[in-house]
C-alpha cells in the first residue's frame, strides 16, 4: 500500500513550535494529528486538518520515558476521532535533522495506544508520526491487527512544497 502524507507549512510550523516547547516535567511534548482519508485501490492519501496539544496536566511522570500521556489525554483523542470521524496520528519530535525514527519505547507505546482508536474509530486509519526539524517519518494503522505500514512519502504544502520518502 502506497501512503502519502500532507500538511501545510503553517501547520507544521505550529506543531513543531508545540513540540519543542519546555514542560514543566516531561522531557518532550506529544500531541495528536486529525486527517482526513481519501482512498483508492492501493493508495492512501492522509490530508491534515488539525492539531490537538496535550494539555501540561495530562502528562504523566514516569521517568522510563521522555513522555508519558495520561488515560484523560487518549480519551479526548479518541473521543473526538469517534465525533469528527477523523483518522487520529499521535505526533511527537526527536529533533535534529533528517528522517527520524521510531525509538523501542515509541514502538512500545504506539503498539498499546494506537489500536485503541481503531476499536473506537474503525471507519478510520490511525497511527503515529515521529518528527525531525527537517522531515518526519510515521506508520498508520489500517485495523487492529491488520498490517501496519509505514508511510511512504511526505509532503509539505507550502512555498516552495517539500517532499519527501520516508520508507
Amino acid at each position: 500500500m502506497n501512503i502519502r502524507f500532507k500538511i501545510t507549512s503553517t501547520l507544521l510550523k505550529a506543531i513543531r513550535y508545540d513540540l519543542h516547547r519546555p514542560h514543566p516535567f516531561a522531557h518532550e511534548r506529544v500531541g495528536f494529528i486529525s486527517a482526513g482519508l481519501a482512498a483508492s485501490h492501493d493508495e492512501l492519501l492522509i490530508l491534515v486538518r488539525s492539531y490537538e496539544a496535550l494539555r501540561d496536566d495530562e502528562y504523566l511522570r514516569d521517568t522510563r520515558v521522555g513522555a508519558m500521556m495520561g488515560d484523560q489525554a487518549i480519551r479526548r483523542a479518541r473521543q473526538a476521532a469517534m465525533d469528527t470521524r477523523a483518522a487520529v496520528f499521535h505526533v511527537h519530535s526527536h529533533g535534529g535533522s533528517g528522517i527520524p525514527g521510531f525509538s523501542g519505547v515509541d514502538n512500545r507505546e504506539n503498539a498499546k495506544f494506537v489500536p485503541n482508536f481503531v476499536s473506537v474509530a474503525p471507519h478510520s486509519v490511525h497511527g503515529a508520526i515521529v518528527l525531525s526539524d527537517t522531515a518526519a517519518f510515521g506508520q498508520a494503522w489500517i485495523g487492529r491487527t491488520g498490517p501496519h505500514p509505514f508511510v511512504n512519502q511526505f509532503a509539505e504544502i507550502g512555498m516552495p512544497i517539500k517532499k519527501w520518502r520516508a520508507a
